[in-house]
């Protein structure tokens, strides 16, 4: 099994920082792209950022100059800081990765149960 355990959000002050991680571990050969996206209340889950095994990345334009996503390989884990948040960048961000278990499997998608971020004064 692959589980995707995300940490580090919480409420914070519009203009302020919050950095979220996301750690994968379980049966895992590699791990292609892998990212955030969020939900806010009655949204639909939209992108954030990506980050590719080759360290290319894609951010929403909402959050481009503000949020900066990395990966750290050695520890399966994804990071995304998050700088000058704005009270719409609340919702709840979840971790994203297609995940290979053997070297000639196809990789398979997962989710973490995702963690809170609010943004209010």
């Amino acid at each position: 099994q692959v589980q995707l355990v995300e940490s580090g959000g919480g409420l914070v002050q519009p203009g302020g920082s919050l950095r979220l991680s996301c750690a994968v571990s379980g049966s895992i050969f590699s791990i292609n792209t892998i990212g955030w996206y969020r939900q806010a209340p009655g949204k639909q889950r939209e992108l954030v950022a990506t980050i590719t095994s080759g360290d290319s990345t894609n951010y929403a334009d909402s959050v481009k100059g503000r949020f900066t996503i990395s990966r750290d390989n050695a520890a399966n884990t994804v990071y995304l800081q998050m700088n000058s948040l704005k009270p719409e960048d609340t919702g709840v961000y979840y971790c994203n990765a297609e995940v290979k278990r053997r070297s000639f499997s196809i990789p398979n998608n997962y989710w973490g149960q995702g963690t809170q971020v609010t943004v209010s004064s």
